[in-house]
């Protein structure tokens, strides 16, 4: 297995233009089709992770925050915020380029997403550490862990007393004196 990475290591960027066919009845662009773009970039930056095939296992939250109309520009920056045994996190951050000169472009979506790197069986197989550089990169880091702890107690997985990241979130107290 290699050395351990950062996040930046995985950065994809996709950019994409909303074309007629790509929207529903209000001009907007599909939820469905941001889905879509958003899994692809996501399966990018897993593979460039690990170098290994991925398989998304889960779509953990998408937030649609903003609708997108026709006609504009999408750009999808996807990162892995953190990586597991064999199984990683990425989120796409989902941006709408500025439409004139001097204005900012705007976040209008988001999405965080689970892939797990497989061989040519289909079996798990270990991938990479990762080693989070920036304040924000941190963040989505420790947070991972939270969401997959709440995310094995929901699926029966894992007894609740066990989630140290979770008690420490909601006992902060207990946590110290552990």
């Amino acid at each position: 297995m290699a050395q351990s990475k950062t996040p930046m290591d995985s950065l994809t960027v996709m950019t994409q233009i909303v074309l007629p066919n790509d929207t529903n009845n209000l001009n907007n662009l599909f939820g469905g089709q941001l889905l879509s773009w958003m899994d692809r970039a996501c399966a990018i930056a897993a593979n460039r992770h690990c170098k290994e095939t991925v398989v998304t296992s889960t779509i953990n939250n998408v937030a649609f925050k903003n609708p997108i109309p026709q006609g504009a520009i999408v750009t999808i920056e996807a990162k892995v915020s953190r990586a597991f045994t064999s199984s990683m996190e990425v989120i796409a951050d989902v941006y709408l380029e500025s439409k004139g000169p001097g204005e900012p472009r705007v976040k209008t979506n988001e999405g965080i997403f689970t892939f797990v790197a497989v061989d040519g069986l289909g079996r798990p197989v270990k991938i990479p550490a990762i080693h989070p550089e920036s304040e924000l990169e941190q963040q989505r880091f420790d947070a991972a862990l939270r969401r997959k702890q709440l995310a094995l107690i929901i699926a029966g997985k894992m007894d609740p007393s066990a989630a140290t990241e979770l008690k420490a979130l909601f006992y902060p107290s207990e946590g110290a004196e552990q």
